[in-house]
This record gives structure tokens, C-alpha cells and sequence, in this order.
């Protein structure tokens, strides 16, 4: 994999070709996740040369994610970048709510930036544009973080073309956030051409789709109802099967490299062209050290030419958005 630390679009900020996302550590979509767990995963991927932390306002309905990042970096903030995002929180009814009000952003940032133990963040990104407020409104808000120095660049996550042009032309984004994966490559269509096309850096999650194309799921694996999982149609019945069969086929092509599948998929997704940053989830040290040895493969054209007739012989999905 070929530059490990990357730009952020036209912002001065610089981040790890591999990142670690922080949703998994909140505890709430995998059982038996400790505070001290989480801390460790953190530790282990800075110690392993992740410099990328992505978290959320809502990831955990306290801000479990976000503590445990600031106590895992505690010491360390200069040589790392801490991306965020606001629109989002949990209520009384624990669900999710969507709120793009410029009040509501502007405190949850500060309560971010309290559970970071930090002064500004690198990348603060707004999670989910509002169907209730005009995107302007929420970029504006956003502009105003930036112009403090509360954030050094500005980022939207699960958006369409037209909200990012409308939040672009107020606000300048730096970054985009997207779920991506060798099956689920939607954004080729229109939102990466539209980044590559503004410098606009694409950073994507999903990358092994919540370990659907690590290789280790069986046919039989059912999901109980504490895991997401058991949500998505690409982990139920003949979706399921196709998937694991589409892994199948990548399991030579590992083998002929000498890699595990998981290495061999995140490196392919970090040299697809536009792509600046994939993030990784993990729930233990063990997991870290897994994904970041795809920091090391390297594609020759024998691999990427087999991995794109797999991908082509897979056909179409059926897919669930996140947001």
C-alpha cells in the first residue's frame, strides 16, 4: 500500500492511509465490549502506526468512543488526528436523532472536544444532513467551528452530490465520508468523480463490511438481535451465501500474495483512485493487529485483474445505508 500518510483535500491536514473507526468501541452494536477494551484496541492501533482516530458525538449514547480515544492518546494528541462528527445524538427513547440545527452542532462539538480532552479537532465532519434544516444552515455552522480553530478542517458524511455542493459553496470541505467495500461501490458513480473533481478527500467505512469479507464468517452464522448485523440483508439468507461465495474466490488470490483476505481487501480499497483514508473497525488489540498488516500488501496486476472478475462475476447487491 503505497502512502501511508495522505492529504486532506486542500486542507493542511494529513492523515494515516488506514484509520481506526471508533463506533465499535462504543459498546452498543457488539456485546461485552469494556471501557478497557476499548482503550486497548486504541492503544494498539497507535502503537502500530494508525495516527487516524474517527469518531462520533453519538457514538455511545455518553460519549463512550470519544473518552476512551482521549484516554488512550492521553499524552499524545500532537502526533495524531482526532476526527469527529456532530448531527446526531441519542434520545430519551434510544434512537437515533437527526438534528442539523446550528445550536445543536455548536454544542455538541464542545462536548466532543470536552470528551477528547482537546482544544480543536482535525477533522470535524457534519454526520448526516437534516431533512428538517436547510444544508446551509448546518454548513454555516460548521464554517463558523472552522474560522474559530475549533476544527482545522471540515468534513460531511453520508451525503448526496447536490447536498455536497450546496454545503460546499458555504462551507469549503476538505473531506467526504462514504461507506465502500468491494461490494457495496456506489460512489463511484457520482460522489467520488465529484470529490476527485473538487479535492475534495474521500474517506470510507465499511471496508470489510462489519466483517462480512474477513473470511472467517461461516454459512451458518446467525446474528442475535444485540448485534446490527442481524439488520442488514447482506448477512441473511441467499445474500448471505452469495457473499461468502464472492469470498471464496478472493482466498487464492490472498494465498498467492501471502496475505490474510482482510489484508488483501483493505489494501485494494486504499488504492482505489480517489480514495485518501479507509477506516477499520476493531474491538480488541488482536483485531488492530490483523487489519494493519494491510498496510503492507501490495497489489501486483495478476491480483487486482482476479479481483475485479470476482467482483464482476458477483453481480449487484443488496444493500442498507447506515444513515
Amino acid at each position: 500500500m503505497n502512502n501511508l500518510i495522505r492529504r486532506l483535500g486542500n486542507s493542511d491536514v494529513s492523515v494515516s492511509a488506514l484509520g481506526l473507526g471508533c463506533w465499535p468501541l462504543a459498546g452498543m452494536t457488539r456485546e461485552g465490549i469494556t471501557r478497557e477494551d476499548a482503550i486497548a484496541t486504541v492503544r494498539a492501533a497507535y502503537e502500530s502506526g494508525v495516527t487516524h482516530f474517527d469518531t462520533a458525538f453519538c457514538y455511545g449514547e455518553n460519549g463512550e468512543s470519544e473518552r476512551a480515544i482521549a484516554a488512550a492518546i492521553d499524552g499524545k494528541r500532537h502526533s495524531v488526528e482526532f476526527a469527529s462528527k456532530c448531527g446526531i445524538h441519542w434520545g430519551a427513547d434510544h434512537k437515533q436523532c437527526v438534528n442539523g440545527q446550528p445550536d445543536r452542532l455548536r454544542h455538541e462539538v464542545e462536548e466532543s472536544l470536552k470528551r477528547l480532552s482537546t482544544d480543536y479537532l482535525d477533522l470535524l465532519y457534519l454526520h448526516a444532513p437534516d431533512p428538517e434544516v436547510p444544508i446551509e444552515e448546518s454548513a454555516s455552522a460548521l464554517r463558523g467551528i472552522l474560522e474559530s480553530g475549533k476544527a482545522k478542517a471540515i468534513g460531511a458524511s453520508n451525503m448526496t452530490v447536490d447536498q455536497l455542493e450546496r454545503f460546499h459553496a458555504v462551507c469549503p470541505l476538505s473531506a467526504c465520508q462514504m461507506p465502500y467495500n468491494m461490494l457495496q461501490r456506489g460512489i463511484e458513480t457520482s460522489v467520488l468523480p465529484w470529490c476527485q473533481k473538487n479535492n475534495v478527500a474521500m474517506v470510507v467505512y465499511w471496508p470489510l463490511m462489519k466483517g462480512l469479507l474477513t473470511g472467517t464468517m461461516k454459512n451458518d452464522r446467525v446474528f442475535p438481535l444485540s448485534d446490527s448485523r442481524h439488520k442488514y440483508p447482506m448477512f441473511k439468507g441467499i445474500e448471505f451465501k452469495k457473499n461468502l461465495a464472492f469470498v471464496d474466490q478472493l482466498r487464492p488470490i490472498a494465498n498467492r500474495l501471502k496475505c490474510a483476505v482482510p489484508d488483501l481487501v483493505l489494501a485494494w480499497t486504499a488504492e482505489q483512485a480517489g480514495i485518501t483514508s479507509v477506516l477499520f473497525g476493531a474491538t480488541s488489540p488482536h483485531q488492530v493487529h490483523e487489519n494493519v498488516r494491510g498496510m503492507s500488501v501490495t497489489l501486483d496486476t495478476q491480483a487486482k485483474n482476479d479481483i475485479r472478475e470476482a467482483i464482476s462475476a458477483r453481480g449487484s447487491i443488496i444493500g442498507r445505508r447506515a444513515v
